[in-house]
């Protein structure tokens, strides 16, 4: 199959940047998205030119590293996948496809697709943790936890944080990734100790990275790879709030 390419290339930050068309013929429609991207890659190294930057890593649905908004999609048009998962068999022959960085205010573009998502690990590192000394690991039978309150926390564990939810809303609003990060440790007695200070601090984090405010649109959820539900979003502002009044209460 042959596919039409418009790709933003921006060579830094501080750059104008601009979509750039490339032609790609005889590829195979089994062939992964970002196997396509190698093959473009190849033939540009080979003509003299720069290659693409785009981030990736596991290309297995796992680390979250390889958003891309491909026809003004996050991850593409199959629902629950991200771009490694996306194959061109999701596309038809002579196809043109529009690919292009996340955008956000948060999420800078350091060049052509590769965006800067550190955002999120300042937000994780203001709270996303459980630093109570535990010593030797315990046993995972010692804390017993209803499989119906382990299987929701599990669910909310499942945010890889790609940053589509980010991509997808028009506020570039940060709250479902956030909000997954508190809930899944505050459904778990492992980390009910931190709870009040750790919503406060992601929150307050989240806040100070210029995301933007959630409008509940619920975009956010439609494109999450991992169908992270908008549900973990009330659970957020409860425990925001409960930690406020408990806070003013001391």
């Amino acid at each position: 199959m042959d596919l039409h390419l418009k790709i933003w290339r921006q060579k830094d930050r501080n750059a104008t940047g601009k979509l750039v068309t490339y032609t790609l013929n005889n590829l195979n429609p089994h062939m992964s998205f970002l196997e396509m991207m190698d093959t473009l890659n190849e033939q540009l190294i080979t003509q003299g030119d720069d290659p693409i930057e785009f981030d990736h890593d596991c290309r297995e649905g796992i680390c979250g590293q390889c958003g891309l908004m491909i026809n003004g999609i996050a991850h593409g048009p199959l629902k629950h996948t991200t771009t490694c998962q996306l194959h061109l068999r999701s596309f038809n022959d002579n196809d043109t496809i529009t690919i292009e960085p996340f955008r956000s205010a948060a999420f800078q573009v350091k060049k052509d697709l590769k965006v800067d998502r550190s955002a999120f690990d300042r937000i994780i590192s203001s709270g996303g943790f459980v630093s109570i000394n535990t010593g030797q690991a315990p046993d995972a039978t010692v804390i017993p936890i209803a499989h119906e309150l382990a299987e929701s926390a599990f669910d909310s564990a499942a945010c890889i944080g790609c940053g589509a939810c980010v991509a997808t809303c028009k506020n570039g609003s940060a709250a479902l990734f956030t909000a997954a990060k508190i809930t899944h440790m505050a459904l778990l007695p492992q980390g009910k100790e931190e709870r009040s200070l750790r919503v406060l601090n992601m929150v307050t984090q989240m806040d100070m990275e210029s995301f933007g405010h959630c409008s509940n649109m619920e975009a956010c959820e439609v494109e999450c790879p991992q169908g992270i539900s908008v549900l973990n979003i009330a659970r957020m502002n409860f425990e925001y709030n409960k930690a406020l009044i408990f806070k003013k209460r001391q």
